[in-house]
């Protein structure tokens, strides 16, 4: 008798899906090219790290056979104070990515439309076919912002800053989206970065604003994720939520951190100030576009996967967004970090753009 082939049992839709892929490691690249010093400046991580208060109160914890609590009414009381919104509206989840697979596990349904706005984050692509909805796009203009037209959706994600190329979304498009009679999820991971926000529209009764330690507090390893939401939504959340989806260490480092706010302050302002550096020295070269997040998008006239490959030989990791949908080759990400960071990935930018016919002045 022939073994039977389980594979026939999985989904058909995840055949589908592509993997979602993260940048290369520092520890990968360090051992392809032999190198003693590299740089990741992909991910769009807080180089500066936690505050220290975070990571004392990380390893202060032992109890580590005691389950942790499910909502943790402290850590909630905590992002309430920060944001100045009620406490009854917000749950956590693991990172955004996590609250987010719980408001797909709420309302899509095989079939459901989904309003997605490439190029934008990979793993919104994911969940639409992984949950098996439908997706519907909404063009963007020549700034990436982007352009509604009345598509009818039972969901739609708004990124803004918009992941990966930086721009905020203008509020009368937003408030289209929201009148539309849809669910609105905005994922705002970096707001500390932008001047401005939509947490305002968190108070209407379809519309989810979600948040996270991950990047402008350092925590992206703890994996803190937050959202504001209507009370009718969060009655739903917690029945679909896993009983216990973050760690007892990481809820302590989210209060430490909410509590040490002038770290926040200073780390925010450090790339601000470098964000601009960093736009001022590529565009003397390349065409980089505004940003209001942490990181820049530019588009270039040369293969951004035989540079980014480049880079990585000289010990700098950033993101080749041509796998990204709504992109294309060339297209590239980089994450501001520190200032000594900054200045060695231009260098070396310049040299590759160089030996690649780029028509660089060094």
């Amino acid at each position: 008798m022939d073994d039977p082939d389980y594979r026939k049992l999985v989904k058909e839709t995840l055949f589908e899906v592509k993997d979602y892929t993260p940048g290369k490691s520092v520890e990968y690249v360090k051992r392809k090219y032999g190198l003693d010093r590299v740089i990741k400046l992909a991910s769009n991580e807080n180089s500066f790290g936690a505050s220290r208060k975070a990571i004392e109160e990380f390893k202060k914890f032992e109890d580590l056979h005691i389950y942790p609590p499910s909502q943790p009414e402290t850590l909630i009381h905590k992002i309430s104070e920060y944001l100045g919104v009620e406490e009854d509206r917000i749950v956590l989840g693991a990172g955004i990515d996590g609250v987010l697979e719980n408001i797909f596990k709420i309302f899509i349904e095989r079939g459901d439309r989904v309003l997605l706005s490439p190029p934008t984050f990979p793993y919104y692509h994911i969940l639409v076919r992984i949950f098996s909805g439908k997706e519907v796009e909404c063009g963007r203009d020549e700034n990436f912002r982007m352009t509604y037209s009345g598509e009818k959706f039972k969901l739609a994600i708004v990124c803004s800053p918009n992941n990966p190329t930086g721009n905020v979304e203008r509020k009368e498009v937003v408030e289209d989206i929201i009148d539309s009679g849809g669910i609105v999820f905005i994922d705002e991971a970096y707001a500390e970065f932008s001047d401005e926000n939509l947490l305002e529209f968190a108070e209407e009764e379809n519309v989810i604003v979600a948040r996270t330690l991950s990047k402008a507090f350092g925590l992206a390893n703890m994996r803190v994720g937050y959202a504001v939401l209507p009370e009718w939504i969060k009655k739903l959340y917690l029945k679909v939520s896993t009983p216990f989806p973050l760690s007892t260490p990481a809820i302590n480092s989210a209060c430490a951190v909410l509590e040490d706010l002038d770290y926040l302050r200073w780390v925010v302002e450090e790339i601000k100030r470098e964000r601009e550096r960093v736009f001022r020295e590529l565009s003397k070269h390349v065409k980089v576009y505004p940003s209001q997040a942490n990181f820049l998008f530019a588009r270039l006239d040369v293969s951004s996967r035989y540079l980014c490959e480049l880079l990585m030989s000289k010990g700098v990791i950033i993101r080749d967004c041509s796998g990204f949908k709504g992109c294309r080759d060339g297209d590239i990400r980089v994450t501001i970090g520190r200032s000594d960071e900054n200045s060695y990935f231009i260098e070396k930018f310049l040299e590759v753009m160089d030996e690649m016919g780029g028509g660089v002045d060094l």
